[in-house]
């Protein structure tokens, strides 16, 4: 979704109380055990805030594509049907620095950016009752409020209410934003803001999980990792023994292998433009790479050709429509499902000859890998820590940061390096 381009500035924010293994390379054995005691530390000191201002650190981003400044922020208490949430591990994603570098789009700043976290309920809002203080949960950039149409059907997670806004920078039920600082107001983005040691939600946009969850984990679980395995287990649903395309082998397409590979397919192609990411995409299932650039031919020709016909699944998870044309046709005739993942440009078209429709492939679209925030993240949760999975989520970890250091997370996605950044807010 983002264009890489350029490196960002370090910011000054503060010095890290961290020890120096817990810079740079990801070590899940010292996060495990911090993630217990940020729970134990938390909870304890939670009384006293409720109905409250709180004063609290955040990373503000004052002006596009700057580096991000640590700032005491004032934190209002939750309005009604709202939450208020200490989050304790954060992630970068594509999407924050897509918009953080405001191309495409609107700008809004000063903004709080962050959508993939976990963190522990401060308190509520007047009118929640799925929640309580000291809860565990993870904020997500959609939402369900279990009324609407979609809410109520089985095949569908697109909220009317609470639906991916990336427009909307204040809160639903006043319009108004629960951050300031220096007597401005900063906005929200993506009703998550997690880049913030306190943040507030809609309570249909906050998932409440088990509380035996490694959060240095599964905070991943909030955006990414979940639209690519969801694209895979919950929409393409590839058999055992199957073949599988993904076209890009970033986080999300990675998701999608992983996916794909707990399914139990046979052979997983990973397709991507830059030859670099094959070794790291052996981790997550995929067993052939093509590189377009190494064929005078369409892609979807040369899959065709490594696989009798095509795929019986693919999986396009780049945001170009010409990966999309050649996800859909690839896949077999007769039985092939294509499904879409990648946002386009606005004005961009797809198209393709009716014939490939008739010979009956399928075509799909997915949105946060059809995964009900509210009602099946907790689940997914739940066969993680009881291992009823085999999601390495893990794999998908290859940096953590201070929050002090969260502009470094910036650098590294900016430079290609690693796939997530656990930034640690710290107890």
């Amino acid at each position: 979704m983002m264009k890489q381009n350029g490196i960002l500035v370090h910011s000054t924010g503060g010095r890290s109380t961290l020890p120096p293994f817990f810079h740079h390379k990801y070590h899940p054995q010292h996060l495990h055990y911090s993630t217990k005691r940020s729970l134990r530390v938390v909870k304890a000191a939670m009384s006293n805030t409720a109905g409250q201002v709180i004063k609290c650190k955040a990373a503000v981003s004052w002006e596009a594509g700057k580096p991000l400044v640590i700032e005491e922020v004032e934190l209002a208490p939750p309005q009604a049907n709202e939450v208020r949430i200490k989050i304790l591990f954060t992630s970068l994603c594509h999407t924050d620095v897509y918009f953080w570098e405001a191309k495409g789009q609107k700008p809004a700043f000063p903004r709080i950016f962050g959508h993939e976290a976990a963190g522990v309920v401060e308190s509520v809002g007047e009118g929640v009752t799925d929640l309580k203080p000291g809860d565990t949960v993870l904020p997500v950039f959609t939402g369900e409020c279990k009324e609407c149409r979609h809410c109520k059907s089985e095949e569908s997670n697109m909220c009317d209410l609470l639906r991916i806004n990336t427009d909307r920078t204040v809160m639903l039920s006043d319009g108004k934003s629960r951050f300031s600082a220096k007597g401005k107001p900063i906005y929200h983005f993506l009703g998550t803001s997690t880049f913030s040691e306190y943040t507030v939600a809609h309570v249909g946009s906050v998932a409440k999980i088990n509380p035996a969850a490694p959060l240095d984990k599964v905070c991943v679980l909030s955006c990414g990792i979940s639209t690519g395995l969801g694209a895979a287990i919950n929409v393409a649903k590839p058999k055992k023994g199957s073949s599988v395309a993904v076209f890009g082998l970033g986080a999300v397409g990675l998701a999608a292998a992983e996916g794909a590979r707990i399914s139990g397919a046979s052979r997983i192609i990973g397709v991507d433009l830059n030859a670099s990411r094959f070794e790291q995409a052996k981790k997550f299932g995929v067993t052939e790479f093509v590189n377009p650039k190494d064929h005078d031919k369409p892609v979807q020709e040369v899959i065709a050709e490594m696989t009798d016909g095509g795929v019986d699944r693919s999986i396009e998870c780049t945001g170009s429509v010409a990966a999309m044309i050649s996800a859909f046709e690839c896949v077999h005739d007769g039985w092939g499902v294509a499904v879409l993942v990648g946002v386009p440009n606005r004005d961009d078209s797809f198209k393709t000859h009716p014939i490939n429709l008739l010979n009956e492939r399928t075509l799909k679209g997915t949105f946060f890998g059809n995964f009900k925030p509210r009602t099946d993240l907790p689940r997914l949760v739940e066969k993680y820590v009881n291992k009823e999975l085999d999601l390495q989520l893990e794999k998908f970890i290859t940096h953590e940061v201070s929050f002090s250091d969260i502009n470094k997370a910036f650098d590294y996605m900016l430079k290609g390096e690693g796939l997530r950044c656990i930034i640690r807010m710290g107890a």
